[in-house]
């Protein structure tokens, strides 16, 4: 009986939400080892996979999405479409045409939601990556329609009060280093995923330089 516990439980671990400290030396290869694991329980490979990164370069703490997107925007394999990056960035305005864009297009997508949110002062710089749709907005009190079949979320700042003063205040540096640590996951998670080939040491360097 426990060893059939202890196995349901080691199939079901990749399922449930799991958190990151993005300033830790192995957080890429933590984040991308359980993104793998994830997808390969969640998500079979004959399906189209959208990468829908929101938020919006006008505001510090919320560019995290749009600067994933476009750092992974042409690393990706085929099989991965990226919907917003900072030139075109998807946020609370056009989320909604968006969403209707990506059901047109793409036949039963699996959508991965990555945002920024706000959370307490003790989990600030981590990386959560969890089962189920994102609820955009809810941290800024906006009303949105729930995203995606997985998501991954990075707490930018302290919630609670005054969240755009908050957001707009976000330290770049912070957001860029977890820009970085989920920009390289995805690509080396889906790449092996799609049994794409590996990144290589300069492409790894080209998703943590400063985006342009």
């Amino acid at each position: 009986m426990w060893f059939s516990l202890a196995r349901k439980a080691a199939q079901l671990q990749p399922l449930l939400p799991y958190r990151i400290d993005s300033n830790s030396e192995q957080a890429a290869h933590l984040f991308t080892e359980r993104l793998y694991k994830s997808l390969t329980h969640m998500c079979s490979k004959n399906r189209s996979l959208v990468l829908l990164c929101i938020g919006t370069d006008r505001s510090t703490g919320d560019s995290l999405g749009p600067l994933v997107g476009t750092k992974v925007k042409g690393q990706l394999p085929s099989q991965v479409t990226v919907y917003g990056t900072l030139d075109r960035p998807v946020h609370a305005v056009n989320l909604e045409a968006t969403l209707a864009a990506i059901e047109e297009k793409h036949p039963d997508p699996f959508i991965i939601a990555v945002d920024a949110c706000l959370g307490r002062t003790e989990n600030i710089g981590s990386i959560n990556i969890k089962p189920g749709p994102l609820r955009p907005g809810t941290g800024v009190n906006k009303h949105l329609p729930p995203v995606g079949q997985m998501h991954i979320i990075g707490v930018v700042n302290v919630g609670g009060f005054m969240e755009y003063l908050v957001l707009q205040n976000t330290r770049l540096s912070l957001v860029m280093r977890m820009a970085d640590v989920i920009s390289t996951g995805l690509v080396t998670s889906c790449r092996r995923f799609f049994h794409h080939p590996v990144v290589t040491p300069s492409e790894t360097a080209l998703l943590t330089a400063p985006t342009k």
